[in-house]
């Protein structure tokens, strides 16, 4: 049976935004969920919506199981599979590798929305946010982090939210 939770609601008081710089060694997976993290406490995010957006092409933007690197190994020979290297592409002025980075990146995306609940990055157990470069040679990537929501003293929110819940009840029950 199919359960939704009790509905909890903040109000957009913030819009925070930074650039995030990622250096690759070449094709692969590159974690980013520490520095994400890392975003969200140094603004004081409580809740809300981090939006992720990579201003490149040929790399993408996943979020993945970050608990077995044998995971990511896998996942780069099945984008390989997807989008050989030697498949005949027209386009190769940037090199063979560029045409089949870009079908990849079209494949995975280049953005993401992760929701974040008392200053906390909603992913599961054992997922985490990579930047999955498709080129061969080394690349210096992008991603533009960006926060909606609430930023501040969580303890002073618990008051309010006390509060508001007592005059809802005293509310209910004169109705």
């Amino acid at each position: 049976m199919n359960e939704l939770s009790a509905i909890q609601s903040t109000r957009v008081e913030t819009i925070a935004r930074a650039a995030l710089a990622i250096q690759t060694s070449g094709e692969g997976f590159f974690e980013i969920t520490r520095e994400v993290a890392r975003f969200l406490e140094q603004i004081k995010a409580r809740d809300g919506l981090v939006l992720l957006y990579l201003r490149h092409t040929s790399a993408s933007l996943v979020i993945q199981e970050n608990a077995d690197p044998d995971v990511q190994t896998d996942l780069v020979t099945a984008l390989k599979r997807i989008a050989p290297v030697d498949a005949g592409w027209v386009h190769d002025t940037e090199g063979s590798d560029d045409m089949p980075a870009h079908i990849k990146a079209m494949v995975n995306g280049v953005s993401l929305h992760v929701p974040v609940a008392g200053g906390k990055l909603g992913l599961g157990t054992w997922q985490g946010i990579y930047v999955a470069e498709h080129r061969a040679r080394p690349h210096r990537r992008e991603v533009a982090l960006q926060f909606l929501g609430c930023c501040g003293d969580y303890s002073a929110v618990i008051a309010i939210t006390s509060s508001c819940n007592s005059r809802n009840a005293a509310m209910s029950a004169a109705a």
